[in-house]
């Protein structure tokens, strides 16, 4: 059983707690604990005829009490959150909300750039103020007279920036993942397949996948540059990163990165179904040791509680949303990223419970 709850959090790790379907989750069979009979005392009476032995109730798996709504996170970071007093920054922030019943779910990226009002953090000793949302992470991780830092209270002060900013009261767990962890996670995956939807030239890697040189004095980088050009493709682990990471270039910057990220999410667990791994402990094993310690999970429920909720919702349930915005300014410096008065109301209609209906009326909205 220990196998198989792994197996939930390295599947969690992509999208916290995403995927349940597919005969991935499953759940915890409990069994009554065995007695001894004891010895009868002597007598001389004939012993009374036995009653019946009531059949005992079967446990109810842990997570059955999860009928949701839910809405989690899930936070791409720009190194590993594991190196010692480094200050975590979240380049990549997911939310996944799941309707009521658990079989269907949105999922949608808020920019890095999102200029946010954020709540004063005694804990990181913070006072608050305007700043870019993926400022967050790092102010809030801050351990006052020391020079360490505390990822679960960087993840604390963003939760409650998201809150203050979407109407969602309630943010149910977080995972909080290095893109190098992905990368290791598609290669002991055999690779994924993916419809590149766009010319994406990369900023950071050469056609053969090596690290292109920074330029002298810094600010770029030298050398070829990968191409991925459009139609379906079969990525190794660095080209599904690379090509996910990618902004610089393209029309609409890092509205187009959180799309492609969206894709990544969704052809990593296609992929992830169809191995099978609940049935390969030596393929599972793999994939364990390949992420090592890139992932951090918050949340106040267990991933194998998760994993038996969301037992019906496969990929295909999980409706991939956009939410455009704009560049904002002051005086032609560029200060960040205001989402439009439609992806506004997107987040409204998520606090309210009203995302179906919105999404009717704005089909624009969503990836297809």
């Amino acid at each position: 059983m220990q196998n198989r709850k792994l197996l939930w959090w390295i599947v969690g790790a992509v999208v916290v707690v995403l995927l349940g379907g597919g005969g991935i989750a499953l759940a915890v069979a409990t069994k009554p604990a065995r007695t001894e009979p004891q010895a009868a005392p002597p007598s001389s009476e004939p012993p009374p005829a036995a009653s019946p032995t009531p059949t005992p109730s079967p446990a109810e798996s842990p997570g059955a009490d999860i009928t949701g709504p839910l809405d989690l996170v899930l936070l791409g970071v720009d190194t590993r959150v594991s190196v010692p007093g480094w200050e975590p920054h979240s380049d990549t922030i997911m939310l996944l909300h799941v309707e009521p019943g658990l079989k269907k779910a949105y999922l949608y990226s808020l920019p890095r750039d999102l200029r946010v009002k954020m709540p004063a953090f005694a804990k990181a000793g913070f006072g608050g103020g305007t700043y870019k949302l993926t400022e967050a992470m790092g102010r809030g991780s801050r351990v006052p007279g020391s020079k360490k830092h505390s990822v679960q209270q960087g993840y604390e002060l963003l939760t409650r920036t998201l809150t203050n900013y979407t109407g969602i009261k309630q943010f149910q767990a977080g995972a909080i993942l290095n893109f190098g962890g992905l990368d290791k996670l598609v290669d002991e995956l055999g690779g994924i397949d993916m419809v590149v939807d766009q010319k994406v030239k990369s900023h950071h890697r050469k056609p053969d996948g090596s690290l292109r040189p920074l330029k002298p004095g810094g600010g770029d980088y030298l050398g070829a540059q990968a191409v991925y050009r459009p139609g379906k493709r079969h990525f190794v682990g660095w080209q599904a990163i690379d090509y996910a990471r990618q902004r610089y270039g393209l029309p609409d910057g890092d509205y187009d990165r959180t799309r492609h990220q969206r894709q990544l999410v969704r052809a990593i667990l296609d992929k992830a179904l169809s191995q099978g791994l609940a049935e390969d402990p030596g393929k599972l094993q793999s994939v364990i040791t390949a992420l090592g310690e890139t992932l951090v999970y918050v949340g106040g429920r267990t991933p194998l509680e998760y994993a038996y909720a969301l037992r019906d919702l496969s990929p295909g349930a999980i409706t991939l949303v956009q939410l455009p915005g704009s560049g904002v300014g002051s005086g032609g410096a560029y200060r960040g990223e205001q989402l439009t008065a439609e992806s506004k109301g997107f987040l409204q209609a998520v606090a309210k419970r009203q995302i179906a209906p919105y999404l009717a009326k704005h089909p624009k909205l969503i990836n297809k």
